[in-house]
């Protein structure tokens, strides 16, 4: 053990945590986490650590050698059984309407005039109705339908800036991945790592080539909506460039009686 491994096991004593990857009983390969390009030297230095009070929810740790994320460090696996308390009714996937297409005149000539129609139907059919809740669903029956008839619905994709070509490449990494942990013989290994090499740097060169591409084409879009006055659309594109959900959380250092640590020591 080095020193780096003796700050970790004190750092885990003093704040009472657990290493996950030292307590199961697995084979030597499926501990290893990281490998050097040159296949010799092999090491265990990513770990998983969870709190003392927590520890029989942890049910089992494992690399899993057959990840293909493109690196010389293997993923580690953690099997947790936490009992989560069940508050309030399930949220169901709610279809967004494709609001882009009432730009198009067409789209939107259609779209009123559908609207239009439906409500003069209902007026017709029933001039006396003055319960507002029958007055409520018809009123939204007649918005849905329209909008189903006319917009449509958004479709969900995997990555905007990522094509069929690359998916295609990362599909065949992930073969040679699989071919480097079946096979036993030693060139074989070899042909194929080197192989995957090659394929790892074409996944990095096309998904950068695509990524720029998609952020420029993304840039164009809020010129032109700026322009126009969209100012919706521009905040729209803006988070998207700039990561949704994207928040620094700064981490209060404490000492071991618990003290916060507000200057250099």
């Amino acid at each position: 053990m080095n020193e780096n491994g003796e700050r970790l096991i004190e750092f885990c004593t003093t704040y009472n945590l657990v290493i996950g990857g030292t307590i199961f009983p697995h084979r030597r390969i499926h501990k290893l986490t990281w490998y050097s390009p040159n296949g010799k030297d092999k090491n265990q230095i990513d770990h998983l650590m969870i709190n003392g009070t927590g520890r029989r929810s942890l049910l089992d740790v494992k690399v899993k050698r057959g990840a293909d994320v493109g690196t010389d460090h293997h993923l580690v696996l953690a099997v947790l059984k936490v009992k989560l308390w069940k508050k309030g009714s399930k949220k169901t996937d709610r279809q967004q309407s494709d609001v882009e297409k009432l730009h198009d005149p067409k789209v939107k000539g259609s779209f009123v005039l559908q609207l239009r129609n439906r409500f003069q139907a209902l007026a017709d059919m029933d001039d006396h109705t003055t319960d507002i809740n029958t007055v409520w669903v018809q009123t939204k029956i007649a918005y849905v339908k329209t909008r189903e008839a006319c917009q449509g619905f958004k479709q969900k994709t995997k990555r905007g800036w990522m094509t069929e070509d690359t998916w295609q490449i990362i599909e065949n990494r992930r073969k040679l991945k699989k071919q480097i942990n079946e096979t036993k013989s030693k060139w074989l290994q070899e042909r194929y790592k080197m192989q995957y090499q090659e394929a790892n740097k074409a996944v990095q060169r096309k998904a950068r080539a695509e990524k720029r591409g998609y952020l420029e084409d993304l840039t164009n879009q809020a010129e032109d909506a700026a322009k126009k006055r969209e100012q919706g659309k521009v905040y729209k594109i803006t988070k998207i460039i700039c990561g949704k959900n994207r928040r620094t959380i700064e981490t209060p250092i404490v000492d071991k009686k618990g003290r916060f640590l507000t200057k250099e020591a």
